[in-house]
């Protein structure tokens, strides 16, 4: 710039350039280059002093201006709103002190921020400085948190739209916001909010000014700062609200990110729970089927496995075998529901997993390879976790894995048992005090009492009867070998006729076809056990001669036939089995239905006829014959029974008419006691 001439027009002239320098907020270096200039540009003495003047008082207002207390302030809040924002996390109070100090710092009635939801939707977040709603007062829209405002409204919409700080010093009469519209912040022109406009109404205001809340390059709400007046707002009021939404726009990515950083935590620390309690219930899982093995494997048997698996699963157990018969239980198991559970069972060993009955019922497969060898049935009140499921599928492993092993060792005895009992039962019989000994070695006691059982598969497949009675003779400590297409099993009991049915319900399933099974016995001694193989074979032989195919029975279940079949002939056990009841009463009630029965079938079933030979009324006879069918069953008069009841009559008539015979023959002789056929 020059400056031309020394009169009065050149001082005005550098005058003027100090005050356009100073409102240019220029930096000390021009000042001195236009003193510099106006030193050596021909101004006179009194010019050049006043410009000296000028320049001084233009370096005072400078420096008043950079001492300004409102700036000062502004400063100072800015500072202590960023510090803010590092000690709170709290999105809603970060937001109140950022509204309060814009409030204070620029003297505003109002302030408040509006944010965007997910759907771009503009709401009020925070308000500070609004009026009270007054008691009583209108029910119409306020400018409180959750008002929503229209998309492209008001001072928000140019703001929205240019992503730039924006003022207006009345808002209802500037001609961008005030109907009728002159230009429209909407993308498809211009937009009118009812609501909003009566909120700003109801709060009487009129100057207000918006900067943006941005989040890179996308605006996620606004800072308003509003006057109940007309207000002309200068640039430096304008930057600062604009600084202060920047820090309020990092409370909201803060809070925001806070937010996502909590909800990861929560998931994390979830997982991490169902982690520990994943690796939990593996832990009991692993040790609970250590305890089960150790227990196979140190030979238990398997109640204590059974007990051991209904600790783990708390719960109640049954170990069943492939026929569906209890091996062991630990718990006493609620009526089941057989049809729920047989159909359970085959869907276990299909899927070769536990499946759920009814009712908290569970079965599991007791498998080896593709033989089937049983299942667990587990009752658990509280229901089974998937842990749960793993664990009895590891306990019905370890039940297949202790009956292979018994089944292994029964085989591998097999040749020295089969040995043994051919011994037993070879004619003549081996030295007793040596066969005893050899049992004892194997773990059977001959003292106590024993059945043999004879059982003859119909349908061929002795191989797999074979394998079947090594394993089971092993599990109930007996003995098994195999003569004439016969298995031969030496069983404790005193059952012989439970015995037999047993054997045929265990084995006859297995085979698919009918087994025909006799057995013998109670024997006390190792010398007994030729004479039970012989009267088993002679009963084994009745009942094919009888059509009995099939079937299971025992000498004693063969009535008369049984007792001309035994070796003993037990004439009392007989007896005691037909009529023994009748003998009963008659010797403890002092009556006489043993008499009325033979008068009954001496008069050929007719009640009448024995009436007139005994000489009593009928309704007698018809009385004591019903007390008799009380006593001997309903079936007694069927021809079976009539025929053994017959016969039993005829031996306990033959047998007083000898003890008479005796008495009358030796006249010094007692007569003996009356027999106790129980003792």
């Amino acid at each position: 710039m020059r400056l031309h001439g020394a009169d009065g027009a050149g001082g005005a002239d550098a005058l003027l350039t100090v005050l356009e320098l100073l409102a240019a907020q220029a930096p000390p270096a021009r000042y001195e280059s236009l003193l510099a200039e106006a030193r050596f540009g021909g101004i006179d003495a009194v010019g050049l002093d006043r410009l000296e003047r000028a320049v001084a008082l233009a370096g005072m207002a400078r420096t008043g201006h950079a001492r300004d207390p409102r700036y000062e302030a502004g400063l100072i809040a800015l500072t202590d709103t960023a510090r803010d924002l590092t000690s709170s996390y709290d999105l809603d109070g970060l937001l109140r002190v950022v509204t309060r100090r814009a409030r204070l710092l620029l003297g505003l009635d109002l302030t408040y921020v509006t944010l965007r939801d997910a759907h771009g939707a503009c709401y009020v977040h925070t308000t500070e400085g609004a009026r009270p709603v007054p008691v009583g007062g209108d029910s119409g829209p306020r400018l409180a948190p959750g008002l929503r405002f229209a998309e492209g409204y008001g001072l928000g919409g140019v703001l929205q739209l240019h992503g730039e700080p924006v003022w207006t010093a009345d808002h209802f009469v500037d001609a961008r916001f005030a109907p009728p519209f002159t230009s429209g912040a909407g993308p498809h022109g211009p937009v009118y909010d009812e609501a909003a406009e009566a909120a700003l109404r109801a709060e009487g205001l009129h100057a207000v000014m918006a900067a943006p809340l941005r989040s890179g390059d996308t605006v996620i709400g606004a800072l308003y700062g509003a006057d109940r007046r007309v207000r002309h707002h200068t640039p430096e009021e304008v930057g600062l609200l604009a600084a202060l939404a920047d820090l309020a726009a990092l409370a909201v990515e803060k809070a925001g990110l806070l937010d996502r950083t909590r909800v990861e935590v929560s998931e994390l620390e979830r997982d991490s729970a169902r982690v520990r309690t994943s690796l939990t219930r593996l832990r009991h899982t692993s040790e609970a089927h250590s305890r089960i093995m150790n227990l196979v494997l140190a030979g238990g048997d398997l109640c204590n496995v059974a007990k051991a698996a209904a600790d783990a699963l708390d719960a109640t157990v049954m170990i069943r075998d492939q026929g569906g018969r209890c091996l062991a239980t630990a718990g006493e198991l609620p009526r089941l529901d057989e049809e729920a559970v047989a159909k359970a069972s085959l869907d276990a060993h299909a899927r070769r997993r536990p499946v759920l009955a009814a009712d908290d019922t569970w079965v599991a497969p007791v498998i080896a390879g593709s033989e089937d060898l049983g299942g667990l049935v587990v009752r658990a009140a509280g229901g089974l976790t998937g842990e749960d499921e793993r664990l009895l599928e590891l306990a019905a492993q370890s039940v297949a894995f202790l009956l292979l092993m018994r089944r292994s060792t029964a085989v591998a005895e097999g040749p020295v048992r089969d040995e043994l009992l051919d011994d037993l039962i070879a004619d003549p019989p081996h030295a007793p005090q040596q066969i005893a000994q050899r049992a004892r070695r194997l773990g059977v006691d001959l003292r106590k009492p024993h059945v043999l059982v004879l059982a003859r598969p119909e349908g061929g497949e002795q191989g797999r009867a074979v394998v079947w009675a090594s394993s089971y003779a092993y599990r109930l400590s007996g003995l098994k070998t195999v003569q004439g297409g016969c298995i031969v099993l030496l069983l404790p009991g005193v059952d012989a006729s439970a015995a037999a049915k047993a054997v045929a319900a265990e084995l006859s399933p297995l085979l698919g076809h009918p087994v025909s099974v006799a057995a013998a016995g109670p024997g006390w001694s190792p010398d007994g056990v030729g004479r039970m193989h012989q009267e088993a074979g002679r009963c084994l032989d009745a009942m094919s001669a009888l059509g009995g195919t099939g079937s299971a029975a025992s000498v004693q279940d063969l009535g008369f036939l049984g007792l001309l079949l035994s070796d003993d002939n037990d004439v009392d056990g007989f007896v005691e089995a037909a009529i023994g009841p009748v003998l009963d009463y008659d010797a403890e009630r002092f009556t006489d239905l043993t008499h009325t029965l033979e008068a009954y079938f001496a008069s050929g079933g007719s009640p009448t006829n024995a009436a007139e030979a005994l000489h009593v009324h009928p309704n007698t006879v018809s009385r004591r014959l019903e007390r008799i069918g009380e006593l001997l069953g309903p079936e007694w008069q069927k021809p079976g029974q009539v025929l053994e009841v017959q016969l039993a009559l005829r031996l306990q008539r033959t047998r007083e008419v000898l003890a008479k015979s005796r008495t009358a023959t030796d006249p010094n002789r007692q007569p003996p006691p009356p027999q106790d056929r129980h003792g």
